[in-house]
C-alpha cells in the first residue's frame, strides 16, 4: 500500500460508495478497493438517480462517480451530493478525459476528477488526499483544460441539446422541457453555431465531445 498522506489519521475505515453502471465493472473496483485496509465500500449503485439516497442510507465518507451514469449523469449527481450531503466528498471518474467534464466537475463541487485507466493503488491514494482537503486531478487533464477555454453554451442551451437525444422534434422537446416552442428554436439554433454544426443532432455530438454536457 502507498504511504499515506501526512494528514491522514483514519480513526475507522473510510466509508466509500461506488456509483458506476457496469456490474462487473463496479463489483471489481469494490473487490479491489476493500483490499486496502483502510477502506470499506459500503453502497453500489448503478444510477446517477440513485446517488443521493445511497448515501443518505449509507453516509459514505467519499462517493466514486462515474460521469456516464443512466438517468442523472455523475456530475449531476455530484451536484446533488454538493446540497444533499455536503461533508461527503466527491471523486469524478471517466474513461474519456474531456476538459469540459473537468470544469463542470469543480463547478459542481468535486474534490477530484480521474482518468479510469490508472492503478487502483493511485484511487485509493486519491481517497485519502480529497479526505485531507486536497483536490486530486490527473495532470494531463488539468493541463488540457487550461487550455480548452470555458464551456461556450448556456444552461438553456445545454439543456435544449440533451432534450434532442433519440431524434427529438422542437415540439417534443418544448415539451419535456416546459418551454414555449420559439425558446426551444433559439437556444438549438445558438447552439448550432456555437458548435460550428450544421443540425442539433450534429451540435450535441459536438458538445459531448469537448465534455460541455
Amino acid at each position: 500500500m502507498d504511504e499515506m498522506p501526512p494528514a491522514y489519521r483514519p480513526t475507522r475505515s473510510v466509508r466509500v460508495l461506488i456509483a458506476e453502471d457496469h456490474g462487473m465493472a463496479r463489483g471489481a473496483l469494490a473487490l479491489l478497493l476493500r483490499m486496502e485496509p483502510d477502506l470499506d465500500v459500503v453502497a453500489q449503485v448503478g444510477r446517477g438517480d440513485a446517488v443521493v439516497h445511497a448515501a443518505l442510507t449509507y453516509r459514505p465518507d467519499v462517493a466514486l462517480l462515474d460521469v456516464e451514469l443512466p438517468v442523472r449523469s455523475g456530475l449531476d449527481a455530484a451536484a446533488d451530493l454538493a446540497r444533499e450531503v455536503p461533508d461527503c466528498r466527491v471523486l469524478i471518474l471517466t474513461t474519456f478525459g474531456r476538459p469540459g467534464h473537468l470544469r463542470r466537475a469543480m463547478e459542481a463541487g468535486a474534490a477530484g476528477f480521474l482518468v479510469k485507466d490508472g492503478p487502483v493503488e493511485e484511487l485509493a491514494q486519491a481517497i485519502r488526499r480529497v479526505l485531507t482537503g486536497e483536490t486530486v486531478v490527473d495532470p494531463a487533464l488539468a493541463a488540457a483544460a487550461l487550455g480548452a477555454g470555458p464551456n461556450p453554451l448556456t444552461a438553456g442551451e445545454r439543456d435544449v441539446l440533451n432534450a434532442s437525444v433519440g431524434g427529438a422534434t422542437v415540439a417534443d422537446i418544448a415539451v419535456a422541457l416546459r418551454q414555449p416552442e420559439p425558446t426551444v428554436r433559439n437556444r438549438l439554433s445558438s447552439a448550432i453555431g456555437k458548435t460550428g454544426t450544421r443540425n442539433r443532432m450534429e451540435a450535441m455530438r459536438a458538445a459531448r465531445q469537448q465534455g460541455w454536457l
